[in-house]
């Protein structure tokens, strides 16, 4: 018998993705681990990575993001990353604030480009798992009456991206994400559009 909460917040369709993505990712790291076992590791503070994403519209319409993370080279090409997220939107007289946080990992699996087609262009492909946690308002999203406040939506995302290199340790990434599990409040585009930036 299954525990309710897996009945209740991930559908067996979320689980076995979720399953074949941290597979996927267990291959992935064992046989770069393979190959980088003669190689020198370099020191936490030079594996180590910040950056995030922030957005700001303002008018009829208000939509305020800010999501910083701090982040971890684990082995060259894969990373994983967590932070806070805070949104914040406003139309007319309808508001509410979103807040939670979230954890991802991102597999680069083609560095540059020009490699394989020598066009000048120099961009970098990668795939993205992600899990995020959101702290909802009651009153923006459901129909009266509210068991409490505030309810928690729990999302698995996945997608990929593309990521330019502007300088030694920084890039700028494009990255297109699917929800895998639809909680039905409209909080993603389907895909999710994000730019964000690492240093």
């Amino acid at each position: 018998m299954k525990p309710f909460w897996i009945k209740r917040y991930l559908p067996m369709k979320t689980i076995r993705i979720t399953g074949l993505l941290a597979v996927s990712l267990f291959i992935s790291v064992s046989m770069a681990s393979g190959q980088q076992a003669n190689k020198e590791v370099p020191p936490l503070k030079e594996r180590l990575f910040y950056g995030g994403s922030f957005s700001l519209q303002l008018g009829t319409y208000t939509d305020i993001e800010v999501a910083p993370i701090i982040g971890l080279w684990i082995m060259p090409g894969i990373c994983i990353a967590a932070g806070p997220d805070f949104q914040y939107y406003k139309f007319i007289s309808d508001r509410t604030a979103i807040f939670g946080g979230k954890s991802y990992v991102e597999i680069i699996f083609l560095q540059d480009l020009d490699n394989i087609i020598p066009l000048g262009v120099h961009l970098g492909l990668f795939l993205h798992g992600e899990y995020e946690v959101l702290s909802l308002e009651s009153a923006a999203f459901k129909t009266a009456p509210y068991e409490s406040e505030r309810f928690l939506v729990n999302t698995f995302l996945a997608g990929g991206g593309i990521r330019q290199q502007i300088g030694q340790r920084s890039s700028l990434n494009l990255t297109f994400l699917w929800a895998l599990n639809d909680s039905g409040y409209g909080i993603y585009g389907n895909p999710e559009i994000r730019v964000s930036f690492m240093f």
